[in-house]
C-alpha cells in the first residue's frame, strides 16, 4: 500500500514537471515564433502558409484597398477561434487546454511585440524568408515539442481528414497551397513565392528541432553468421544487436538478421568488422534521427 502511494505521488510530481517545462517551453516557442513573423515575415508582407499567413495577406488587402488596420493577432484569434468551435462540435472537448493556450498565446503575442520588433532585412526578401522561416520554425518546433499547437491548418486538416480520402499532412500542404493562391492574387505572384519557400524552411527546420542535429546508423546485416556478427558488435563495438527473423524468398530458405544502432563514427568500424566474419553479407545502413535508450539518449529526456 505504501509503495502504491509512493508510486502515484511520483508520478503525480513527473507529470507536474512536465505539464510545467512544456508550457514554458510553448511560451518560449511562441514569443520566438512572434518575434520570426514581426521581424521578418509579416513587414515584408511574406504569407508562409497557415492562419497567420492569411492574416498577413487579410492586413495588407485591409491597409491598401480600405485603409483599415486590423492587428493581425486579432484576426488569428477570431480565425482560430471559429475553428476551435468548428473542431469541438465536430470531435469534442479533444483539443486540450494546450491547444487554446497556444492560440491565445500566439496571438497576443504578435500583437504585443509588433511594436517593439525591428523590421529586419527589408531589403533582401531572401533573406528575409530564409531568416524568417529559421526563427518561426526554431519556435513552433519548441511548440511541437511540448506536445502543443497554436491552431490553424492542422485543426481544418483533423476536420477534413475523416471527409476525404488524403492524409492529415497533405491536407495541411493543401491548406497552405490555397493560402499561397490568395496571397498570390492579393500581393503578387513574387511575393507568394517567397512565402512559399518559407513554409519549406520553416518545416524543416520544425523537423531539425524535434529530431535533433545528432543522426545515428541504424544497420540490418542478413549473412550467414549471425551469431559472431552479432558477437563482435557487441564486444568489440559495445553496441546492442537483435535477431531478427527473416526469410529469403528466393532461397526460401529461414535467416537471421541482425539489426543494430551506431553512431556515425561507428559505421566504419561496424562495415570493416562485417567484412571480416562474413565478406558476403548483405548490409542495408540507414540514417536514424533519435535513438533512445541504453548506450544513447535518455528515454525521456527532452520529451
Amino acid at each position: 500500500m505504501v509503495k502504491r502511494i509512493l508510486t502515484k505521488a511520483n508520478a503525480a510530481t513527473v507529470l507536474k514537471h512536465r505539464r510545467v517545462r512544456d508550457y514554458t517551453f510553448m511560451t518560449v516557442g511562441i514569443l520566438i515564433t512572434a518575434w520570426g513573423l514581426n521581424a521578418f515575415l509579416i513587414p515584408n508582407k511574406l504569407a508562409a502558409g497557415g492562419v497567420s499567413g492569411l492574416a498577413t495577406v487579410f492586413y495588407y488587402l485591409f491597409q491598401e484597398q480600405f485603409g483599415v488596420t486590423v492587428p493581425i493577432g486579432m484576426q488569428m484569434l477570431v480565425m482560430n477561434g471559429i475553428l476551435l468551435v468548428l473542431g469541438i462540435s465536430k470531435k469534442g472537448w479533444h483539443y486540450g487546454a494546450k491547444t487554446v493556450y497556444g492560440m491565445i498565446a500566439m496571438s497576443v503575442a504578435v500583437d504585443a511585440l509588433a511594436p517593439f520588433t525591428p523590421h529586419l532585412a527589408s531589403h533582401d526578401q531572401l533573406l528575409a524568408v530564409l531568416y524568417g522561416g529559421a526563427v518561426t520554425g526554431i519556435g513552433m518546433g519548441l511548440v511541437f515539442k511540448a506536445r502543443g499547437n497554436t491552431g490553424g491548418t492542422d485543426i481544418v486538416a483533423q476536420l477534413l481528414v475523416e471527409k476525404v480520402n488524403l492524409g492529415i499532412g497533405q491536407l495541411m500542404l493543401i491548406a497552405d497551397a490555397i493560402v499561397t493562391l490568395v496571397a498570390a492574387v492579393v500581393l503578387g505572384p513574387d511575393l507568394a513565392l517567397y512565402g512559399a519557400v518559407a513554409v519549406f524552411v520553416m518545416g524543416a527546420v520544425i523537423d531539425l528541432v524535434q529530431e535533433g542535429l545528432s543522426v545515428d546508423k541504424a544497420a540490418f546485416i542478413i549473412c550467414d553468421e549471425p551469431g559472431r556478427v552479432a558477437d563482435a558488435v557487441m564486444h568489440q563495438l559495445g553496441r546492442g544487436a537483435t535477431g531478427l527473423v527473416a526469410k529469403g524468398l528466393y532461397s526460401g530458405e529461414a535467416r537471421e538478421m541482425v539489426f543494430t544502432v551506431v553512431s556515425r563514427r561507428e559505421i566504419g568500424s561496424l562495415k570493416a568488422l562485417v567484412h571480416a566474419v562474413d565478406p558476403k553479407a548483405f548490409v542495408v545502413i540507414a540514417d536514424v534521427h533519435e535513438v533512445l535508450g541504453e548506450g544513447f539518449k535518455e528515454i525521456g529526456a527532452g520529451q
